[in-house]
């Protein structure tokens, strides 16, 4: 069992506001030989939600209510998802911050412990680090679109099989610059610090991605003036990295805001009306003051992550 991965994906329900609850609609998975990287097995189950009116009666992936109201609930089909998931690594795009917690949050809600993994495989964080901005983004979507694998399609399956391939291409392309720098020089242009399920779908709220690259200073300077002919092209990349970093933040602020009290959720829908003021300088001294508001252990955490943007 320990010698196959197993990439899978849920498909969800989408709340209406902060703190109301994901359903599982759809899950996916196929097991993988890790040497040889090809599919062994496979398994997909569209699952009936415990509320039906939180389904969309038309959703742009196509499980629809009608759809799903005749499907198994998560208590008949969880014998089999557990079977596939415990004791297995696990792999998926965002499925440490998004995918995980929903499977575990399903087990809890029939009373059943979770399946654990012996190990976690997130390819937004790899990719982050090793692939950065060569396509643009780090949304399955734009993956897809950038080495021509077709247009993602928001169904489980589908979604962990383009995966899998997204995969082999990055990892092709690293190889060969890796192998001849001279003819193939690194076209990576940063890593990204935040790139995230709920933006990719066009949510309002959600998971966010995991931020596991190194934090990008914006307040370098370079020892040389740059040329006048690419001062512009210099200030423009220096926005695009603010504009990633202001959403890093706004999309923290998202995630944390569901784990509050009523009264630091007014707190926090304050701030994120003032995110795009953020400075550049002193981000320590500014964050001290922007969650003052809140207690000491999350405030912690909340100035920890923020400035970890930077």
């Amino acid at each position: 069992m320990g010698d196959q991965i197993v990439f899978f994906d849920v498909e969800t329900t989408m709340p209406a506001r902060a703190g109301r609850k994901f359903w599982l609609l759809e899950f996916g998975a196929i097991l993988v030989c890790p040497r040889k990287l090809v599919e062994v097995d496979s398994y997909c189950t569209l699952i009936r939600p415990g509320d039906l009116s939180t389904v969309s009666p038309k959703r742009f992936s196509g499980i629809t209510r009608e759809a799903v109201a005749a499907a198994p609930v998560f208590e008949e089909v969880a014998d089999r998802i557990f079977e596939l998931l415990n004791g297995r690594v696990w792999a998926g795009h965002n499925i440490q911050r998004f995918d995980c917690p929903r499977i575990r949050e399903a087990f809890a809600d029939i009373g059943r412990p979770a399946p654990e993994p012996i190990g976690v495989f997130d390819s937004l964080a790899v990719l982050n680090r090793g692939f950065g901005r060569r396509a643009g983004d780090l949304k399955m979507a734009t993956l897809a679109s950038y080495f021509g694998l077709g247009q993602q399609k928001h169904r489980s399956l589908d979604d962990v099989r383009m995966n899998l391939e997204v995969l082999k291409h990055c990892a092709t392309v690293l190889l060969l610059e890796s192998s001849l720098p001279q003819i193939l020089p690194n076209r990576d242009t940063g890593s990204l610090e935040m790139v995230t399920r709920s933006r990719a779908n066009g949510r309002s709220c959600g998971e966010e991605a995991s931020r596991k690259s190194p934090p990008t200073s914006l307040v370098n300077h370079r020892a040389v003036p740059y040329k006048k002919d690419k001062l512009g092209k210099v200030m423009e990349q220096e926005l695009k990295k603010l504009e990633l970093v202001i959403d890093s933040i706004h999309e923290e602020m998202i995630f944390l805001r569901q784990r509050l009290t009523l009264k630091e959720q007014k707190f926090c829908d304050i701030i994120m009306k003032i995110h795009c003021k953020l400075p550049l300088i002193c981000p320590g001294n500014f964050f001290n003051v922007l969650f003052a508001g809140l207690e000491r252990p999350l405030r912690s955490r909340c100035i920890v992550q923020a400035i970890g943007t930077f």
